[in-house]
């Protein structure tokens, strides 16, 4: 929705028939946000999810777009039918102009993977992910952020590792070894981004902490949401278990996101 529809929203329709969602994190929220919109980081929205009425029209925003956008993936996929994203963001509400993270849907899943096809594709996208950080810190020059990024991409491998012991234990076979060769090249992210296409599209986002951190929250709940998906699709009961699981090792890594990003806000 544009912020024009947004404001017609607000006036012609009656406080409560509508729900005006800002998914920022707290001290963007006292800064300024809209009169009337709650408050749900990005971070904490999945748990929050089932406090919401899916039946309601729900119009999320952020800073510019893009914490947003994920945030409607994600309640679309948990059977929000009427949630839209507002346009711009908080900076369009205000007339300012700005570009939010630009981010790349996943384009590699069928929807029927075997529980193997699918671990190997999470590793993947983990792989992706931390040649992401990595890429990252090399780019951003600032001791702090160059900090930062290298703890995210350390998160990433102990990741990995647990995907290995699992493919293992379902399969009796070594992950990489027999099934993922290649990785060196992959260009897959986790949440089902393209590493290339997304770091010229976003270079300008390197510049702070609180940008890289804004770009990771996008990512890992992107993650998230399409590991939910999974889950639900999946018949067998091994997989579906384990992507549950990676499910909530995201909501936790969201939420350590959300904590820095207030720590250094």
């Amino acid at each position: 929705m544009t912020v024009d529809q947004v404001k017609e929203l607000v006036t012609e329709n009656e406080p409560g028939s509508f729900l005006l969602l800002d998914v920022r994190q707290p001290a963007e929220y006292e800064e300024i946000h809209i009169p009337g919109a709650r408050l749900i980081p990005l971070p904490e929205l999945p748990d929050a999810i089932p406090r919401l009425d899916p039946t309601k029209p729900t119009v999320v925003y952020c800073a510019v777009g893009g914490r947003s956008r994920v945030a409607v993936q994600l309640l679309r996929g948990q059977g929000f039918q009427r949630v839209f994203s507002m346009a711009g963001g908080i900076y369009a509400w205000e007339g300012l102009e700005a570009v939010g993270p630009r981010e790349l849907n996943l384009d590699r899943v069928r929807g029927d993977e075997s529980p193997q096809e699918m671990l190997i594709l999470a590793y993947q996208m983990e792989h992706g992910l931390g040649r992401f950080y990595d890429t990252a810190r090399v780019r951003a020059g600032d001791a702090k952020v160059v900090e930062l990024l290298t703890t995210l991409m350390d998160v990433e491998e102990r990741h990995k590792r647990r995907l290995e012991q699992t493919y293992t234990a379902l399969t009796k076979e070594d992950l990489v070894e027999s099934r993922a060769s290649g990785l060196a090249g992959s260009d897959i992210m986790e949440g089902g981004f393209r590493m290339d296409e997304f770091m010229a599209q976003n270079q300008h986002f390197m510049d702070s902490q609180e940008k890289i951190l804004e770009m990771a929250i996008m990512l890992e709940s992107q993650a998230l949401d399409l590991y939910l998906r999974f889950a639900e699709k999946m018949r067998h009961e091994a997989a579906r278990e384990f992507l549950y699981g990676i499910s909530q090792e995201e909501k936790h890594h969201l939420a350590a996101l959300g904590r820095l990003y207030d720590d250094i806000a």
